[in-house]
């Protein structure tokens, strides 16, 4: 059993796919998909999607992209949204200075009242960090002790930043880019952490694993991730399929969800 903890199964170009790409899923043992939200719009996608399909689970939030317009009325409509059983995180959410798509500051602002949110709901945050480490961390680092839990997913930061994360407790996952000839680097902050912090993820479409590289990435290449985490870790691709779903379930609560 693999649990995908990231797949934004809203794009257009799963358009009209849907039913035959969750059929593949579940042919590669795929049980669970986690769809994170990018903004008010996705996440009313996200819960209708929640409803069609039983192995399918979502966040809701507003991605760092689409954060130019951020302002305090966000938070209720957010938190409305989080009323569907479904729903079981918020986000996407966090900072990403690679685009200038939105200002640092509003970031910022919504990246805070997002995690205020989240504490307010007893629900994880999923995380995306993209050159902006050092506001990351300090923001991070100032909810130690608050009992924030979370994923950073897509990992990309420093080893040193991974394992600060991994000391407070936090989830860490990794997309096809591990599967990648030039992600060496990437390749070894995996195998400094520990099984314990681990979930598995495609960040479909996006990320595709080799051998589908330059394809349109979608659950079902899961397995490729896992596969390539169970040979860096050198044990056995049931035993990763084992620890990352019980992870997820810690986590996003998703066997107490299911069963309601």
């Amino acid at each position: 059993m693999f649990i995908d903890t990231h797949a934004h199964l809203f794009y257009p170009n799963f358009s009209g796919e849907l039913d035959e790409i969750i059929s593949r899923a579940k042919q590669e043992s795929v049980d669970f998909i986690l769809v994170p939200a990018a903004d008010l719009k996705t996440a009313e996608q996200v819960i209708e999607l929640t409803k069609k399909y039983d192995m399918v689970y979502g966040a809701v939030g507003i991605h760092p992209h689409d954060t130019k317009d951020w302002n305090s009325s966000f938070i209720s409509k957010i938190e409305k949204l989080t009323e569907n059983k479904k729903i079981v995180a918020i986000g996407e959410i966090g900072l990403d200075y690679y685009y200038d798509f939105s200002p640092k500051e509003k970031q910022i602002e919504a990246f805070k009242a997002q995690i205020e949110l989240a504490l307010k709901l007893d629900l994880p945050i999923i995380v995306h960090n993209r050159d902006s480490d050092k506001d990351m961390m300090e923001i991070i680092r100032s909810y130690c002790g608050s009992g924030l839990k979370g994923q950073f997913h897509c990992f990309n930061g420093s080893l040193e930043d991974a394992m600060e994360l991994v000391g407070m407790n936090f989830m860490i996952s990794f997309t096809g880019n591990i599967t990648f000839k030039k992600a060496d680097g990437l390749r070894n902050i995996l195998q400094h952490i520990p099984p314990e912090n681990l979930l598995l993820e495609t960040d479909s479409p996006f990320m595709t694993p080799v051998p589908h590289r330059g394809k349109r990435n979608e659950p079902a290449f899961l397995t490729f991730v896992a596969e390539t985490m169970a040979g860096l870790k050198s044990v056995d691709v049931s035993e990763i399929a084992r620890i990352t779903t019980e992870n997820a379930c810690s986590l996003f609560g998703l066997n107490h969800n299911f069963a309601r």
